[in-house]
Order: C-alpha cells, then structure tokens, then sequence
C-alpha cells in the first residue's frame, strides 16, 4: 500500500546503500516522510473518488443514474435563466453547469452536492463583469485560483468569521433583489437601468407599456411551478403496501414536480413557437444563441473595446476590486454550508478544505470552457438528495445532459420565452426569503438583528457593501465583547473578582479601571482576588498592566492575588517576572491567606 516505501526499499539496495534504522537520521526522516506523502491514504485524502469507486455496487449505479438526470433536466433551465441574473448569453448559463459534474465526482467528499451557477454568485458576477463575457471568463479563472490557493493552504477556518445572521442577511437580500430583477421580464419591459432602487422605480414607472402575452405566460408559468412545488411538499411518502396504481401515480406526480422547471420551459417554449409560426410574436423570446461545445482554450488576458481600445490584464484585475475576495469567499461559504448541511442530514462527513479544493479546480478548469463562476447549489442538491444519489457519480450524468443540450438542442432554445425563465427563476430564489430568521433573532439574542440588518439594508445598494459592513458589524461586537470581558465581583471581606474569558490587550483599560474604582480608589483601599480559572489567554499588554497594577496594591498597603491560573497562564506571568506575585489553586485558600495579612495587621 506504501508505493513510496517500496520504491525506497528497492532503490537502496541498487544503490549501495543501507537501510537507516536509527530514527534520527536525516535519510530516515526522509523515508517517513515520503511514506507519509505517497500512501494510499493520502491519495484518498486528495482524491476521495479511491475511498467509494473500489466499493461500487451495481444497486448504486441506477440510482446515481435516475439522481443524474433528475437534475440534469433541473439544471439545464436553471442554467439558462441565471445567465439572464448574470446579464450574459444563455449558453453561458450552460456553458458553466457541466465541469462541476465532472471534477466533483473525482475530488468531492459530500455525495449530494452539485456544482454549477446559482442565482447568488449569478447576482454578484453581474455586478463585477457588466455582462461582458470575457471579464466573466478571467473573473472564474482569478476566483478559481484563490479558492485552490485557499484550500491548499488550509484557510477553509477564514470562513468561520462570516457569522450566521450576516450569511441570513445576505442571502434574503439576494433573493429580492434578484426575485424583483425578473419582474421586469414577466412585464416584458426591456432596458429598465441595473441597480435595485432604479430597478424598482423603473419597473413602476413604465407598467403601462408592459406586454399582455409576457404578463399572461409568466403569471401562468409561476402558478404551475407554485402549484407543482406545492404537490411536492404535501405529497406523502410512498407506501410499499398500497396498489400499484397507487404506486405509479406516486412516482408520477413526484416526477412530474421535480422537473417542473424544465416540464415549464418546454411546454412555455412549444407555445411561443406555435405563436410565432402562425405569425404572432407576442412573446419575448430569448433569440439566437450560440449553438455547439464551447471550445477548450485558454482565456484571454485582455480585451479589446468597440473603438479598438485594448484593456489589459492588470486594468480588468482593478476593476474587479473588492469582486476578487467577496465572490470566492461566497462561493466557498455557499457550497460547504450546503455540504454540511446534507452531510449532517444523512450522517457522513465532509473535509472542508478538501471541498474548497474541489470548488476552486472546477473555477480553474471552468474558465478554460468559458464559465462564469460557479458553486454549489442548494436546490439542485436537494433535488440530488432526494432522488437517491448514493455517490458524487450522479454529477457524471448530469454533466452529460448539459453537454448533449450545448451539442443538440440550442437551436430549440431560440423560442424560450423570457418571461417563463424568470418564472424559473421567482419560485428558485423565494424560499431564500426567510422571515422566520428575524423572529428567531429577536427571541434568541436581539443585539445579532444588527449584522442582519445592516448586511441586508446595505446589499440592496451594492451586495459586496452589505457583505462588508455585515462582517465589519460582527467584528466589533466580537471585538467590544473582548475588550469589555464580564467580570463578577463579590465581596468575602476582600473582593473576587471572576473573570469569564481570556485577557488580551483590548481589554487591559477596563480591567485596570476596574480595580482602581472598586478597590483601589475605595476608602480605605481593598484586596482583590483575581479569580482566573476561566482565562486561558494572557498577552504582553495585559502582563504589564498588571505589574503596574501590583506595584499600585502594595503602595495602598493592600493583597493582590491570582486564583486558579492554568498553566500556560501562570507560565507566562512567571516568565514576566512579577513583582510579588502571589497565586494559588483556589479563591478559599487566597482568602484565607488575606484574612490571615488583615488579622496580623
């Protein structure tokens, strides 16, 4: 199993050369070390495809085979109509919805995830590329390179600094901004301005000229998605003992509601052919796209405007800006909380960096197909889910169906109607507006509603500033809580002062006012005990203000003593050298030593 071993074991021996048995020799150091990196093991670290591909079972292959094309026929309209949110050619939707499929089957560690665009990283690029195709191709490359650089270097803990109502926040933002961004194709209104508060006037301001087929066809498509998605929240699980009729039309209801998307868009795109071919267009249609694979290639480092002026490279990279940390920071945090999340649902585990790593490849080798960026998708993967997929080769399907749609049907999808894809695209992002979240902030912890808010109110206005200021909020809450560390103070004769958490720097000023106002400015003055059994972190900052500290007590004539100090605390104030420092096990034996100095004074 120990190829680096073996391959070891047989050189020396060519070479002249003994075996090392002394594990302090640089040659054995060597030989561990290549075992290490070589084994088995590690490649199924790398590679998780080696972990479940030995064991496959032929039970699974049907599964993981139903599983693909369930979402295969989910994602191929999805693609398509978050293209749109891009404010890109269709084809691109597509042209981004296949790689995923493929490098996740080799790299993935979550069997449900499935990689491809989504509305939230669709809503972001539109905001960094300004539909421009080629700045979306280097944006993919760029974000795919970080994420890999990331995972790589195991910086999947920076994600943890993204709090929950932050993510919330974000996310119901999001969901209206792009919910009310299709409204404008439902109406079949054309160049309303980007931006949500233009957007929003706009869209009002020019209802009168909005179009009765567009109207008509989107209100219809959106009540048949409702109602399908209706029948298949309701729709009760399937009973082994119940008639095969019964069972049959289990299956095809439940089948029938899981590709509503793409059952919506054929049945919208057959009637606006059939209106079109009678000579009556009254629908706004998606048009002419791009028909074939996208050729593989590299991207271009460069772009050349209308009136032949060339862009370079390093000019595109400082426009993208503030777009190079927000979108890979939120594709990481959408695909791994979707990963953990179905992990914990059907009890397995993921390896983070192991995901980032995967996510970031598939942005690399994306870019090479003309993608935008991509993540995982949380609909798709319920989809996934709850078909049956027992393995990530149900992506392989997947991947197949997108690329057969690029070869074959392009053509077909000229007569898509506009109106139906953001019909797709209402009822995908609706579930995200959760209104709950403000209720369960308000009963849980009041004060966390203000990252929320701020990170919700400031997305309408530019997404990556909401995400900002969401994360700024939560740091100085986290920071003030730092500085401003609770201390229980009670009086025994002397005072004991607990402290709940660890001491650093930001904190030093108001532990020191503390026991100036309670003890040493008090008359007469008093002795402290500093009950420490809580604090496991102490910094330089701190240790100097103590020794101040002391030196002020035993110009008042009075004790200051340390209770309950862990080890690493006490072996940095030991290391400080304080003056007359005094410590003990307990508060009861630091009392006892006190009560002992009064009644000898």
């Amino acid at each position: 199993m120990y190829f680096a071993h073996d391959v070891y074991a047989t050189l020396l021996p060519v070479l002249n050369l003994a075996i090392p048995e002394d594990p302090g020799t640089i040659m054995w150091s060597v030989r561990v070390r290549l075992t290490t990196c070589c084994s088995y093991r590690t490649l199924q670290a790398w590679f998780p495809i080696l972990t479940w591909l030995p064991r496959y079972r032929l039970s699974w292959l049907q599964m993981d085979l139903i599983a693909g094309l369930t979402v295969g026929l989910t994602t191929v309209p999805q693609a398509l109509a978050y293209a749109e949110v891009a404010g890109l050619p269709v084809q691109y939707g597509l042209y981004s919805a296949f790689m995923g499929g493929f490098i996740y089957t080799v790299l993935g560690t979550s069997k449900d995830v499935t990689l491809g665009p989504t509305a939230i990283m669709s809503l972001l690029c539109a905001s960094y590329v300004g539909g421009d195709p080629i700045r979306a191709v280097i944006l993919t490359l760029l974000c795919g390179t970080i994420q890999t650089s990331m995972a790589l270097l195991r910086m999947g803990f920076l994600l943890d600094f993204i709090s929950y109502p932050v993510i919330k926040g974000f996310t119901c933002a999001a969901a209206v901004t792009i919910g009310f961004g299709q409204v404008k194709n439902v109406l079949g209104l054309k160049n309303i301005p980007q931006g949500f508060f233009l957007e929003l006037y706009y869209t009002f301001y020019r209802i009168p000229e909005a179009r009765i087929g567009d109207v008509v066809l989107g209100l219809l498509c959106l009540g048949v998605l409702v109602m399908l998605t209706w029948m298949k929240r309701t729709l009760k699980p399937r009973s082994e003992q119940g008639t095969t009729m019964a069972r049959v039309a289990h299956s095809l209801v439940w089948s029938t509601a899981t590709v509503r998307n793409a059952l919506v868009v054929v049945v919208a795109s057959l009637v606006a052919f059939s209106w079109s071919a009678f000579g009556s267009p009254v629908f706004t249609i998606t048009g002419k796209t791009s028909q074939g694979l996208p050729p593989f290639r590299v991207p271009r480092f460069s772009e050349t405007t209308p009136n032949g002026t060339v862009i370079s490279f390093g000019e595109i990279v400082r426009d993208f800006g503030a777009g190079l940390a927000v979108i890979p920071f939120m594709g990481l945090l959408e695909s791994i909380a979707i990963a953990k999340a179905f992990a914990s649902q059907n009890d397995y585990r993921i390896d983070a960096n192991q995901e980032l790593f995967a996510i970031g490849l598939t942005n690399v080798m994306g870019s090479f197909v003309s993608a935008y960026p991509v993540t995982g998708s949380f609909g798709r993967t319920a989809v996934n889910s709850q078909t049956g997929v027992c393995t990530p080769a149900g992506g392989l399907v997947t991947g197949v169906i997108v690329l057969l749609s690029l070869a074959f049907l392009m053509p077909a999808f000229y007569y898509i109607p506009k109106a139906s894809l953001a019909a797709v695209i209402i009822c995908a992002v609706a579930p995200m507006v959760d209104y709950s979240v403000v209720q369960k902030l308000w009963r849980i912890r009041k004060l966390d509603l203000v990252p929320f808010l701020t990170t919700f109110l400031l997305s309408f206005w530019e997404v990556q500033y909401g995400i900002v200021g969401g994360v700024v909020v939560s740091g100085l809450m986290l920071l003030y809580n730092i500085a401003r560390p609770h201390i229980k103070v009670s009086d025994h004769g002397v005072l004991v002062m607990e402290l709940d958490s660890g001491l650093s720097f930001p904190s030093t000023e108001y532990l020191s006012r503390m026991l100036y106002t309670q003890a040493l400015q008090d008359s007469p003055p008093r002795s402290v005990v500093l009950d420490c059994h809580h604090v496991n972190t102490i910094d330089y900052t701190v240790v100097n203000e103590l020794r101040d500290l002391s030196q002020q007590f035993k110009l008042q004539k009075v004790g200051l003593i340390f209770s309950g100090l862990q080890p690493s605390v006490l072996e940095v104030l030991l290391a400080a050298d304080l003056p007359g420092l005094r410590h003990t096990d307990c508060v009861e034996a630091a009392l006892t030593i006190l009560s002992s100095i009064t009644a000898s004074d």
